[in-house]
């Protein structure tokens, strides 16, 4: 089986530049948020980019357009929501049917929903524990919140950068009440199982009387690898999360999706966790926006970064790199990593260098967290991306490589 700076990419809380998703930016120090505002002004003044990420946009710039392309959604005359009605109900409903699910719930963000809808299983299934990934979104980026906010615990039928096999569902040695799966699991390289492995696994965890929960974040983009729509592929679990901002390039929030009593109970502890926002109507508007205009092209988006990934182990090759690692060998999604044998500071060095000084940004930051001894960073490709040509990848590469240090 199988989160960017610079103007490609996202993250979690939130999407970062480029190619990089990187988690939000934490300024510990002045030489931090310098070392950021570098990298965000590289990417604003790149002309040639793989990924081109709104947040980097001035504030105003990303406001107009976000009222110039209403229209394409919204009556301008309509009323605005008032704690989740109007066009924040329109949204849920749309993601409603487009999952195949019973209804639907908007979350200010997916970390709420996500420990909404595990909290909701762990009291129908009389089991607090839920088994997941020890690289899944809430064992890496949210503090601990399943077990210090929740009161749920975790287990780890797996330790491989993939997701667990069904027989390390089916044999895992202590019971659990919900088996929760992240499509694609970001930190291992956005990797995602065969369908038939998907299926197994969901079927494991059925044989244990678990629910299954879809971490769907970026489950958009899932539908290329699987060959089958997103109706069919949330219809394997209980619940689906799915977020607005990471690959519809949304303003943020998140939906769960599923049973009408499970949802409606999740709108019960959404209030409590204080999620019951006053207006939300400028990330519902957003959201629509990408399910009409950005998720029919993520089929193409994932078809280039193919072209790319390909392009890119090419590229290493010609230019000499010792050694290099496209991780997946061929993309699961329209995002995958990149590995070099160089510290991650003097890539990351040559990734500003080179979009600063040449106005083409192949790369964002890099850091240390893939294998010992290696640089990973993360590319995703997206419209600005269909540009690029192989040879115009090539080219990219010998110009970063010539920029690392001999």
């Amino acid at each position: 089986m199988t989160s960017h700076d610079g103007a490609q990419g996202p993250g979690p809380e939130p999407e970062a530049g480029p190619q990089q998703v990187q988690e939000p930016e934490q300024a510990q120090d002045p030489g931090q948020d310098q070392s950021a505002a570098r990298r965000r002004a590289a990417a604003l003044g790149a002309t040639r980019t793989l990924h081109r990420w709104s947040a980097h946009l001035p504030l105003a710039t990303r406001l107009a357009a976000l009222a110039d392309a209403a229209s394409e959604v919204v009556d301008p005359d309509e009323p605005i929501d008032l704690y989740g009605n109007g066009v924040v109900a329109r949204l849920e409903d749309e993601v409603a049917r487009l999952l195949g699910k019973e209804t639907a719930a908007f979350f200010p963000t997916g970390t709420m929903a996500q420990q909404v809808a595990l909290r909701c299983w762990a009291g129908r299934t009389g089991n607090a524990t839920v088994a997941l990934h020890p690289k899944a979104h809430p064992e890496i980026h949210e503090g601990g919140a399943l077990a210090a906010v929740s009161g749920l615990r975790t287990v780890h039928p797996t330790r491989e950068p993939r997701l667990p096999t069904a027989d390390e569902v089916r044999d895992f040695e202590e019971p659990f009440g919900t088996l929760m799966l992240e499509l694609p699991l970001r930190d291992a390289g956005f990797v995602l199982p065969s369908w038939e492995e998907l299926e197994e696994v969901v079927e494991a965890a059925r044989e244990r009387d678990a629910v299954v929960h879809f971490d769907g974040a970026r489950l958009w983009e899932c539908t290329p690898h699987f060959g089958r729509s997103l109706a069919e592929i949330a219809g394997l679990a209980d619940t689906v999360y799915v977020s607005f901002y990471k690959s519809l390039d949304g303003l943020s929030g998140a939906v769960l999706a599923g049973p009408r009593t499970l949802v409606d109970e999740a709108r019960t502890w959404r209030h409590r966790y204080g999620g019951q926002v006053f207006q939300q109507y400028p990330a519902a508007v957003a959201a629509l926006l990408g399910l009409k205009n950005t998720l029919p092209r993520l089929p193409e988006y994932v078809a280039h970064a193919r072209v790319v990934a390909d392009a890119l182990r090419e590229g290493f090759a010609a230019a000499g790199v010792p050694w290099s690692r496209v991780h997946p060998e061929r993309p699961h999604t329209h995002q995958f990593q990149v590995w070099l044998p160089y510290d991650c500071e003097v890539l990351t060095e040559a990734a500003l260098g080179q979009a600063e000084e040449t106005k083409t940004q192949l790369f964002g930051r890099w850091s240390p967290d893939g294998p010992p001894g290696l640089s990973v960073t993360e590319v995703t490709v997206t419209e600005a991306g269909l540009e690029w040509t192989a040879g115009d990848v090539s080219d990219a590469v010998a110009e970063f490589v010539r920029r690392i240090p001999g």
